[in-house]
Protein backbone atom coordinates (compact mmCIF):
# COMPACT_ATOMS: atom_id res chain seq x y z
CA UNK A 1 0.00 0.00 0.00
CA UNK A 2 2.74 2.46 0.91
CA UNK A 3 4.38 2.60 -2.55
CA UNK A 4 0.99 3.36 -4.13
CA UNK A 5 0.48 6.22 -1.66
CA UNK A 6 4.00 7.48 -2.39
CA UNK A 7 3.15 7.48 -6.10
CA UNK A 8 -0.06 9.39 -5.37
CA UNK A 9 1.99 12.03 -3.56
CA UNK A 10 4.34 12.40 -6.53
CA UNK A 11 1.41 12.79 -8.93
CA UNK A 12 -0.32 15.34 -6.69
CA UNK A 13 2.89 17.36 -6.41
CA UNK A 14 2.88 17.63 -10.20
CA UNK A 15 -0.57 19.16 -10.39
CA UNK A 16 -2.89 16.18 -10.79
CA UNK A 17 -6.06 16.01 -8.72
CA UNK A 18 -6.59 12.64 -7.09
CA UNK A 19 -9.40 10.77 -5.40
CA UNK A 20 -8.09 7.91 -3.28
CA UNK A 21 -10.45 5.07 -2.42
CA UNK A 22 -10.38 4.03 1.22
CA UNK A 23 -12.35 2.01 3.71
CA UNK A 24 -12.57 2.58 7.43
CA UNK A 25 -9.87 -0.08 7.90
CA UNK A 26 -7.34 1.88 5.81
CA UNK A 27 -8.21 5.48 6.72
CA UNK A 28 -5.16 5.84 8.96
CA UNK A 29 -2.85 5.10 6.03
CA UNK A 30 -4.12 8.09 4.04
CA UNK A 31 -3.66 10.71 6.75
CA UNK A 32 -0.11 11.78 5.75
CA UNK A 33 -1.04 12.04 2.06
CA UNK A 34 -4.15 14.12 2.77
CA UNK A 35 -2.21 16.40 5.09
CA UNK A 36 0.56 16.94 2.53
CA UNK A 37 -1.78 17.71 -0.38
CA UNK A 38 -5.01 19.08 1.11
CA UNK A 39 -6.09 20.92 -2.04
CA UNK A 40 -5.36 18.21 -4.62
CA UNK A 41 -6.12 14.90 -2.87
CA UNK A 42 -9.40 13.80 -1.41
CA UNK A 43 -10.56 10.46 -0.08
CA UNK A 44 -13.56 8.42 -1.19
CA UNK A 45 -14.72 6.32 1.74
CA UNK A 46 -16.67 3.08 1.68
CA UNK A 47 -17.71 0.94 4.65
CA UNK A 48 -15.02 -1.57 5.52
CA UNK A 49 -15.59 -5.25 4.89
CA UNK A 50 -12.40 -6.07 6.77
CA UNK A 51 -12.65 -6.72 10.49
CA UNK A 52 -8.94 -7.18 11.23
CA UNK A 53 -6.18 -4.69 11.88
CA UNK A 54 -4.51 -3.58 8.64
CA UNK A 55 -1.64 -1.71 10.29
CA UNK A 56 0.53 -4.82 10.44
CA UNK A 57 1.00 -8.09 8.60
CA UNK A 58 -1.80 -9.20 6.29
CA UNK A 59 -2.21 -11.34 3.18
CA UNK A 60 -4.32 -11.96 0.13
CA UNK A 61 -6.45 -14.49 1.97
CA UNK A 62 -9.47 -16.48 0.89
CA UNK A 63 -11.78 -13.63 1.94
CA UNK A 64 -10.05 -11.16 -0.40
CA UNK A 65 -12.56 -11.56 -3.20
CA UNK A 66 -15.51 -11.16 -0.87
CA UNK A 67 -14.09 -7.81 0.23
CA UNK A 68 -13.49 -6.76 -3.38
CA UNK A 69 -16.98 -7.84 -4.41
CA UNK A 70 -18.49 -5.62 -1.72
CA UNK A 71 -16.65 -2.61 -3.18
CA UNK A 72 -17.26 -3.40 -6.84
CA UNK A 73 -20.86 -2.21 -7.21
CA UNK A 74 -20.68 1.10 -5.28
CA UNK A 75 -17.29 2.00 -6.73
CA UNK A 76 -18.45 1.17 -10.25
CA UNK A 77 -21.51 3.35 -9.83
CA UNK A 78 -19.42 6.26 -8.53
CA UNK A 79 -16.89 5.83 -11.32
CA UNK A 80 -19.46 5.81 -14.11
CA UNK A 81 -21.11 8.97 -12.81
CA UNK A 82 -17.80 10.81 -12.37
CA UNK A 83 -16.37 9.78 -15.73
CA UNK A 84 -19.14 11.57 -17.66
CA UNK A 85 -18.40 15.09 -18.83
CA UNK A 86 -22.14 15.91 -18.78
CA UNK A 87 -22.68 14.84 -15.18
CA UNK A 88 -24.88 17.09 -13.05
CA UNK A 89 -23.28 15.86 -9.85
CA UNK A 90 -21.93 18.76 -7.76
CA UNK A 91 -18.77 16.85 -6.85
CA UNK A 92 -17.98 16.25 -10.52
CA UNK A 93 -18.57 19.90 -11.34
CA UNK A 94 -16.26 20.98 -8.51
CA UNK A 95 -13.44 18.51 -9.10
CA UNK A 96 -13.67 17.73 -12.80
CA UNK A 97 -14.36 14.36 -14.30
CA UNK A 98 -12.32 11.24 -13.63
CA UNK A 99 -9.98 10.55 -16.57
CA UNK A 100 -8.12 7.42 -15.41
CA UNK A 101 -7.92 4.75 -12.74
CA UNK A 102 -4.60 3.73 -11.17
CA UNK A 103 -4.87 0.63 -9.01
CA UNK A 104 -2.60 -1.97 -7.51
CA UNK A 105 -1.96 -5.20 -9.43
CA UNK A 106 -4.03 -7.12 -6.89
CA UNK A 107 -6.98 -4.95 -7.91
CA UNK A 108 -7.48 -6.34 -11.40
CA UNK A 109 -11.21 -6.27 -10.65
CA UNK A 110 -11.11 -2.49 -11.24
CA UNK A 111 -10.28 -3.09 -14.92
CA UNK A 112 -13.86 -3.92 -16.01
CA UNK A 113 -15.15 -1.00 -13.92
CA UNK A 114 -12.85 1.40 -15.78
CA UNK A 115 -13.80 -0.15 -19.12
CA UNK A 116 -17.51 0.27 -18.35
CA UNK A 117 -16.86 3.92 -17.52
CA UNK A 118 -14.93 4.39 -20.76
CA UNK A 119 -11.64 5.43 -19.15
CA UNK A 120 -8.17 3.82 -19.06
CA UNK A 121 -6.89 1.87 -16.09
CA UNK A 122 -3.18 1.81 -15.29
CA UNK A 123 -1.80 -1.10 -13.29
CA UNK A 124 0.51 -0.08 -10.45
CA UNK A 125 3.14 -2.74 -9.69
CA UNK A 126 4.90 -2.29 -6.34
CA UNK A 127 7.26 -5.07 -7.49
CA UNK A 128 10.01 -4.88 -10.07
CA UNK A 129 9.30 -5.35 -13.76
CA UNK A 130 10.97 -8.79 -13.85
CA UNK A 131 8.77 -10.19 -11.10
CA UNK A 132 5.69 -8.43 -12.48
CA UNK A 133 6.20 -9.80 -15.98
CA UNK A 134 7.01 -13.30 -14.76
CA UNK A 135 3.95 -13.46 -12.51
CA UNK A 136 1.63 -12.37 -15.29
CA UNK A 137 3.35 -14.79 -17.66
CA UNK A 138 2.45 -17.69 -15.36
CA UNK A 139 -1.26 -16.95 -15.49
CA UNK A 140 -1.08 -16.24 -19.21
CA UNK A 141 0.76 -19.47 -20.17
CA UNK A 142 -0.29 -21.77 -17.30
CA UNK A 143 2.85 -23.98 -17.07
CA UNK A 144 2.69 -26.96 -14.72
CA UNK A 145 4.97 -29.95 -14.02
CA UNK A 146 4.22 -33.34 -15.53
CA UNK A 147 2.69 -35.89 -13.20
CA UNK A 148 4.76 -38.51 -11.42
CA UNK A 149 8.53 -38.91 -11.64
CA UNK A 150 8.66 -36.85 -14.82
CA UNK A 151 7.76 -33.77 -12.78
CA UNK A 152 10.73 -33.99 -10.44
CA UNK A 153 13.22 -31.24 -11.02
CA UNK A 154 10.73 -29.36 -13.20
CA UNK A 155 11.73 -25.79 -14.01
CA UNK A 156 9.64 -22.97 -15.42
CA UNK A 157 11.27 -20.96 -18.18
CA UNK A 158 10.28 -17.51 -19.36
CA UNK A 159 11.37 -17.50 -23.02
CA UNK A 160 9.82 -14.11 -23.79
CA UNK A 161 11.97 -12.33 -21.19
CA UNK A 162 15.55 -11.20 -21.89
CA UNK A 163 17.94 -14.07 -21.22
CA UNK A 164 15.05 -16.58 -21.01
CA UNK A 165 15.45 -17.06 -17.23
CA UNK A 166 14.20 -20.27 -15.61
CA UNK A 167 13.29 -21.14 -12.04
CA UNK A 168 12.76 -24.43 -10.18
CA UNK A 169 9.09 -25.14 -9.53
CA UNK A 170 9.54 -24.70 -5.77
CA UNK A 171 10.71 -21.11 -6.37
CA UNK A 172 7.52 -20.17 -8.20
CA UNK A 173 5.05 -18.30 -6.02
CA UNK A 174 2.81 -20.51 -3.92
CA UNK A 175 -0.14 -18.44 -5.11
CA UNK A 176 0.37 -19.76 -8.62
CA UNK A 177 1.55 -23.26 -7.69
CA UNK A 178 -1.56 -23.93 -5.61
CA UNK A 179 -3.69 -22.99 -8.61
CA UNK A 180 -1.74 -25.07 -11.12
CA UNK A 181 -1.63 -28.10 -8.82
CA UNK A 182 -5.39 -28.34 -8.69
CA UNK A 183 -6.56 -25.86 -6.06
CA UNK A 184 -8.93 -24.21 -8.52
CA UNK A 185 -11.54 -23.00 -6.08
CA UNK A 186 -13.37 -19.69 -6.29
CA UNK A 187 -10.53 -17.88 -4.58
CA UNK A 188 -7.88 -19.29 -6.93
CA UNK A 189 -9.96 -18.57 -10.01
CA UNK A 190 -10.38 -15.01 -8.76
CA UNK A 191 -6.61 -14.62 -8.45
CA UNK A 192 -6.16 -15.84 -12.04
CA UNK A 193 -8.87 -13.47 -13.32
CA UNK A 194 -7.16 -10.65 -11.46
CA UNK A 195 -3.89 -11.02 -13.37
CA UNK A 196 -5.59 -11.57 -16.71
CA UNK A 197 -7.60 -8.38 -16.17
CA UNK A 198 -4.35 -6.53 -15.53
CA UNK A 199 -3.18 -7.41 -19.01
CA UNK A 200 -6.22 -5.61 -20.44
CA UNK A 201 -5.08 -2.37 -18.82
CA UNK A 202 -3.71 0.62 -20.69
CA UNK A 203 -0.21 0.49 -19.16
CA UNK A 204 1.85 -0.66 -16.18
CA UNK A 205 3.45 1.73 -13.69
CA UNK A 206 6.35 0.01 -11.90
CA UNK A 207 8.19 1.01 -8.76
CA UNK A 208 11.54 0.30 -10.39
CA UNK A 209 14.28 2.07 -12.30
CA UNK A 210 16.70 1.64 -15.19
CA UNK A 211 19.86 1.32 -13.05
CA UNK A 212 18.45 -1.84 -11.49
CA UNK A 213 16.25 -3.33 -14.22
CA UNK A 214 17.36 -1.65 -17.44
CA UNK A 215 17.78 -5.07 -19.08
CA UNK A 216 14.03 -5.65 -18.92
CA UNK A 217 12.84 -2.08 -19.35
CA UNK A 218 14.89 -1.58 -22.49
CA UNK A 219 13.39 -4.77 -23.96
CA UNK A 220 9.92 -3.23 -24.15
CA UNK A 221 7.38 -4.14 -25.30
CA UNK A 222 7.26 -7.26 -23.12
CA UNK A 223 4.95 -10.01 -24.35
CA UNK A 224 4.44 -11.17 -20.78
CA UNK A 225 2.87 -7.79 -19.99
CA UNK A 226 0.66 -7.88 -23.09
CA UNK A 227 3.13 -5.56 -24.86
CA UNK A 228 1.79 -2.64 -22.81
CA UNK A 229 3.84 0.44 -21.96
CA UNK A 230 5.78 0.18 -18.69
CA UNK A 231 6.43 3.44 -16.85
CA UNK A 232 9.46 2.95 -14.55
CA UNK A 233 9.03 5.69 -11.96
CA UNK A 234 10.85 4.33 -8.91
CA UNK A 235 11.95 4.40 -6.27
CA UNK A 236 8.79 6.30 -5.32
CA UNK A 237 9.53 6.52 -1.58
CA UNK A 238 10.61 9.94 -0.31
CA UNK A 239 14.14 10.42 1.04
CA UNK A 240 14.55 9.54 4.73
CA UNK A 241 13.73 12.30 7.18
CA UNK A 242 16.32 13.48 9.68
CA UNK A 243 16.11 11.93 13.13
CA UNK A 244 15.63 13.77 16.36
CA UNK A 245 15.88 13.09 20.07
CA UNK A 246 13.51 10.32 21.13
CA UNK A 247 13.06 9.12 17.56
CA UNK A 248 13.48 5.30 17.32
CA UNK A 249 15.69 5.83 14.28
CA UNK A 250 17.90 8.13 16.33
CA UNK A 251 18.15 5.54 19.09
CA UNK A 252 19.20 2.82 16.64
CA UNK A 253 21.70 5.10 14.93
CA UNK A 254 23.17 6.05 18.29
CA UNK A 255 23.70 2.35 19.03
CA UNK A 256 25.31 1.85 15.61
CA UNK A 257 27.69 4.77 16.17
CA UNK A 258 29.87 2.55 18.36
CA UNK A 259 30.84 0.21 15.49
CA UNK A 260 33.35 0.52 12.64
CA UNK A 261 32.23 1.17 9.08
CA UNK A 262 30.49 -1.70 7.26
CA UNK A 263 30.81 -4.08 10.21
CA UNK A 264 27.18 -4.59 11.28
CA UNK A 265 24.50 -6.83 9.74
CA UNK A 266 20.97 -5.46 9.62
CA UNK A 267 18.43 -8.31 9.64
CA UNK A 268 14.80 -8.04 8.59
CA UNK A 269 12.33 -10.33 6.85
CA UNK A 270 9.81 -7.55 6.22
CA UNK A 271 6.35 -6.79 7.54
CA UNK A 272 4.61 -9.85 6.07
CA UNK A 273 7.21 -12.59 6.44
CA UNK A 274 8.08 -14.35 9.71
CA UNK A 275 11.03 -16.76 9.47
CA UNK A 276 10.14 -20.16 10.96
CA UNK A 277 11.89 -20.89 14.29
CA UNK A 278 14.44 -23.30 12.72
CA UNK A 279 15.47 -20.67 10.15
CA UNK A 280 15.71 -17.98 12.84
CA UNK A 281 17.76 -20.33 15.05
CA UNK A 282 20.23 -21.05 12.23
CA UNK A 283 20.74 -17.34 11.59
CA UNK A 284 21.10 -16.60 15.31
CA UNK A 285 23.77 -19.29 15.61
CA UNK A 286 25.56 -17.91 12.54
CA UNK A 287 25.63 -14.40 13.97
CA UNK A 288 27.10 -15.68 17.24
CA UNK A 289 29.65 -17.98 15.63
CA UNK A 290 30.86 -15.33 13.20
CA UNK A 291 30.93 -12.61 15.86
CA UNK A 292 29.04 -10.30 13.51
CA UNK A 293 27.39 -7.35 15.30
CA UNK A 294 23.76 -7.05 14.29
CA UNK A 295 20.48 -5.18 14.45
CA UNK A 296 17.59 -7.63 14.05
CA UNK A 297 14.14 -6.24 13.27
CA UNK A 298 12.47 -9.35 14.63
CA UNK A 299 8.82 -8.21 14.81
CA UNK A 300 7.04 -11.38 16.03
CA UNK A 301 9.81 -13.86 15.12
CA UNK A 302 10.65 -16.53 17.67
CA UNK A 303 14.35 -16.32 18.54
CA UNK A 304 16.32 -18.98 20.43
CA UNK A 305 16.19 -18.87 24.22
CA UNK A 306 18.92 -16.68 25.66
CA UNK A 307 20.08 -15.34 22.29
CA UNK A 308 18.87 -11.80 22.83
CA UNK A 309 20.15 -11.66 26.42
CA UNK A 310 23.62 -12.81 25.36
CA UNK A 311 23.78 -10.23 22.57
CA UNK A 312 22.69 -7.41 24.87
CA UNK A 313 25.18 -8.46 27.55
CA UNK A 314 28.02 -8.54 25.03
CA UNK A 315 26.93 -5.26 23.44
CA UNK A 316 27.05 -6.82 19.98
CA UNK A 317 23.37 -7.17 19.14
CA UNK A 318 20.15 -5.16 19.18
CA UNK A 319 16.76 -6.87 18.72
CA UNK A 320 13.88 -4.62 17.69
CA UNK A 321 10.23 -5.54 18.20
CA UNK A 322 7.45 -3.63 16.47
CA UNK A 323 8.28 -0.87 13.99
CA UNK A 324 11.91 -0.69 12.86
CA UNK A 325 13.60 2.37 11.25
CA UNK A 326 14.92 0.32 8.34
CA UNK A 327 15.69 3.11 5.87
CA UNK A 328 17.65 5.12 8.44
CA UNK A 329 19.52 2.06 9.70
CA UNK A 330 20.55 0.93 6.22
CA UNK A 331 22.03 4.36 5.54
CA UNK A 332 24.21 4.31 8.65
CA UNK A 333 27.90 3.98 7.85
CA UNK A 334 28.29 1.00 10.24
CA UNK A 335 25.84 -1.25 8.38
CA UNK A 336 27.69 -3.43 5.90
CA UNK A 337 25.16 -6.13 5.14
CA UNK A 338 21.38 -6.50 4.93
CA UNK A 339 20.07 -10.02 5.63
CA UNK A 340 16.79 -9.87 3.74
CA UNK A 341 13.97 -11.98 2.33
CA UNK A 342 14.23 -9.82 -0.83
CA UNK A 343 10.82 -8.24 -0.72
CA UNK A 344 10.90 -5.50 -3.35
CA UNK A 345 10.65 -2.57 -0.92
CA UNK A 346 13.63 -3.96 0.99
CA UNK A 347 15.63 -4.51 -2.21
CA UNK A 348 15.04 -0.91 -3.31
CA UNK A 349 15.94 0.45 0.12
CA UNK A 350 19.17 -1.55 0.27
CA UNK A 351 20.20 -0.56 -3.26
CA UNK A 352 19.40 3.10 -2.64
CA UNK A 353 21.54 2.96 0.51
CA UNK A 354 24.44 1.22 -1.25
CA UNK A 355 24.34 -1.76 1.12
CA UNK A 356 25.10 -5.29 -0.14
CA UNK A 357 22.65 -8.05 0.77
CA UNK A 358 22.60 -11.60 2.06
CA UNK A 359 19.58 -12.79 0.08
CA UNK A 360 17.25 -15.29 1.71
CA UNK A 361 14.07 -15.46 -0.40
CA UNK A 362 11.12 -17.38 1.01
CA UNK A 363 8.02 -16.90 -1.18
CA UNK A 364 5.98 -14.68 -3.52
CA UNK A 365 8.14 -12.56 -5.85
CA UNK A 366 11.23 -12.91 -3.65
CA UNK A 367 13.07 -15.52 -5.73
CA UNK A 368 12.80 -13.32 -8.84
CA UNK A 369 14.11 -10.35 -6.86
CA UNK A 370 16.92 -12.37 -5.30
CA UNK A 371 18.15 -13.69 -8.64
CA UNK A 372 18.16 -10.11 -9.93
CA UNK A 373 20.42 -8.78 -7.16
CA UNK A 374 22.60 -11.90 -6.82
CA UNK A 375 23.24 -12.86 -10.45
CA UNK A 376 22.61 -9.69 -12.45
CA UNK A 377 23.37 -6.67 -10.26
CA UNK A 378 25.89 -8.73 -8.22
CA UNK A 379 25.20 -6.74 -5.05
CA UNK A 380 24.09 -9.74 -3.01
CA UNK A 381 25.15 -13.21 -1.97
CA UNK A 382 22.61 -16.02 -1.60
CA UNK A 383 22.09 -17.27 1.93
CA UNK A 384 19.77 -20.03 0.76
CA UNK A 385 17.59 -20.88 -2.25
CA UNK A 386 15.53 -23.39 -0.28
CA UNK A 387 12.89 -21.01 1.06
CA UNK A 388 10.65 -22.34 3.81
CA UNK A 389 11.47 -25.90 2.80
CA UNK A 390 15.16 -25.96 3.73
CA UNK A 391 17.17 -24.72 6.70
CA UNK A 392 20.79 -23.88 5.86
CA UNK A 393 23.57 -24.92 8.20
CA UNK A 394 24.60 -22.24 10.68
CA UNK A 395 28.25 -22.60 9.59
CA UNK A 396 27.24 -21.94 5.95
CA UNK A 397 25.40 -18.80 7.00
CA UNK A 398 28.36 -17.68 9.12
CA UNK A 399 30.69 -18.04 6.12
CA UNK A 400 28.23 -16.11 3.94
CA UNK A 401 28.09 -13.30 6.49
CA UNK A 402 31.88 -13.14 6.54
CA UNK A 403 31.90 -12.80 2.74
CA UNK A 404 29.64 -9.77 2.80
CA UNK A 405 30.50 -7.87 5.99
CA UNK A 406 33.73 -5.92 6.34
CA UNK A 407 36.70 -6.00 3.97
CA UNK A 408 35.71 -9.29 2.37
CA UNK A 409 32.68 -7.63 0.85
CA UNK A 410 34.53 -4.61 -0.54
CA UNK A 411 33.91 -5.48 -4.20
CA UNK A 412 30.23 -6.15 -3.67
CA UNK A 413 29.96 -2.97 -1.63
CA UNK A 414 31.59 -0.94 -4.40
CA UNK A 415 29.01 -2.21 -6.88
CA UNK A 416 26.22 -1.43 -4.40
CA UNK A 417 27.51 2.12 -3.93
CA UNK A 418 27.67 2.56 -7.70
CA UNK A 419 24.04 1.43 -8.12
CA UNK A 420 22.99 3.75 -5.28
CA UNK A 421 24.59 6.70 -7.09
CA UNK A 422 22.86 5.78 -10.35
CA UNK A 423 19.51 5.40 -8.58
CA UNK A 424 19.92 8.84 -7.04
CA UNK A 425 20.59 10.22 -10.51
CA UNK A 426 17.51 8.43 -11.88
CA UNK A 427 15.12 10.22 -9.51
CA UNK A 428 16.98 13.55 -9.78
CA UNK A 429 16.35 16.34 -12.26
CA UNK A 430 16.67 14.95 -15.78
CA UNK A 431 17.07 11.36 -14.56
CA UNK A 432 15.35 8.37 -16.16
CA UNK A 433 12.75 7.86 -13.43
CA UNK A 434 12.00 11.58 -13.28
CA UNK A 435 11.49 11.65 -17.06
CA UNK A 436 9.22 8.61 -16.86
CA UNK A 437 7.17 10.21 -14.09
CA UNK A 438 6.83 13.46 -16.02
CA UNK A 439 5.80 11.50 -19.10
CA UNK A 440 3.17 9.64 -17.11
CA UNK A 441 1.78 12.91 -15.75
CA UNK A 442 1.58 14.33 -19.27
CA UNK A 443 -0.18 11.21 -20.49
CA UNK A 444 -2.74 11.42 -17.69
CA UNK A 445 -3.16 15.14 -18.25
CA UNK A 446 -4.20 14.60 -21.87
CA UNK A 447 -7.40 12.93 -20.66
CA UNK A 448 -8.66 16.01 -18.89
Amino acid sequence: MQPLLHLASLLAARGLRLTVVETSATTHLLAPLLAEHPSSVRSLSFPSTVDHDTSGRTSVGADFHAHAAALRAPLGEWLRSHARSDSEDDDVAADGRVVAVISDFFCGWTQPLAAEAGIPRLVFAPSGVLATAATHSLFRRMPRPPEGDAGRGYTVSFPALPGAPSYPWRQISRMYRSYAEGGRDEHSEGIKDNFLWNMEGAAFVCNTCHPLEGKYLEAQPLTDLASKRVWAVGPVAPPPASTGEGDPAGDVNAWLDAFPDSSVAYVSFGTMMVPPPPHAAALAAALERSGTPFVWAAATATLPDGFEDRAVAAGTGLVLRGWAPQVAALRHRAVGCFVTHCGWNSVLEACAAGVPMLAWPMAADQFFNARLVVEEARVALAASWGGFGAVPEADELARALAQVVGEAGAGMRARAVEIAARMAEAIGEGGSSRRELDGLVQELGRGR
